[in-house]
């Protein structure tokens, strides 16, 4: 896909959206072809950072004691659990699935992953919200820095998918970099790539669709 197409469909998107007195965010629309979506390696699921970032706040919540816990809230966490609170979370189910709603990633040092699978993965594993482990040796900081501008994209079964890429206040030339990421991303996990993907489009919130391939 030439970068100036990408482009000229985000400007176009951007014009054609109806007057509206909020902010409207930008997606990306996806549709797949020739693929079997039943067969779970085929499918999409790809944690993914945009260059110019969401253009929207990102939740991130950290399981974490210590050191470590202090360095993920400095870093800008959201929520900064104790392991102690894994039991109460999975002992109160409307409060783990408001928690798994709101955040949108979930990072947890490794020594507590066997609990949360316990605990929380019914709630967190369907969403696709299962924790990144954290190493002993990992910088917590580095890695909520990083999935505060990532996106979250799975398909499941379903040959047509939809993920945010912005808002209406970036530049064009930002969605444009966001697409591109997103795209050679998914191209590259793909069976026979590019040859999989029917066709994209990108619209706001309330706007028409613009193809962009």
């Amino acid at each position: 896909m030439a970068r100036k197409e990408t482009v000229e469909a985000v400007k176009k998107a951007l014009a054609d959206k109806p007057k509206r007195n909020f902010t409207e965010s930008v997606d990306l629309a996806i549709n797949l072809k020739n693929i079997d979506l039943s067969q779970p390696k085929n499918r999409v699921d790809e944690e993914i950072i945009l260059p110019a970032g969401r253009g929207r706040p990102v939740k991130v919540c950290v399981f974490a004691k210590g050191d470590v816990a202090i360095n993920a809230e400095k870093a800008g966490a959201d929520y900064v659990f104790p392991p102690e609170e894994i039991d109460k979370l999975g002992g109160d189910k409307v409060r783990a699935k408001k928690l798994a709603k709101e955040v949108n990633f979930f990072i947890a040092e490794t020594a507590y992953m066997p609990a949360i699978g316990k605990r929380l993965g019914q709630v967190l594993g369907p969403r696709g919200k299962m924790p990144t482990p954290l190493p002993p040796q990992a910088d917590v900081t580095v890695m909520v820095t990083r999935l505060k501008k990532a996106i979250k994209i799975r398909s499941k079964d379903r040959m047509t998918f939809h993920t945010i890429i912005g808002n209406e206040t970036m530049q064009p030339e930002q969605i444009a970099d966001n697409i591109d990421a997103i795209l050679n991303r998914i191209e590259g996990k793909l069976e026979k790539g590019k040859m999989n993907i029917g066709s994209v489009y990108v619209k706001t919130t309330m706007g028409p669709a613009v193809k962009v391939m």
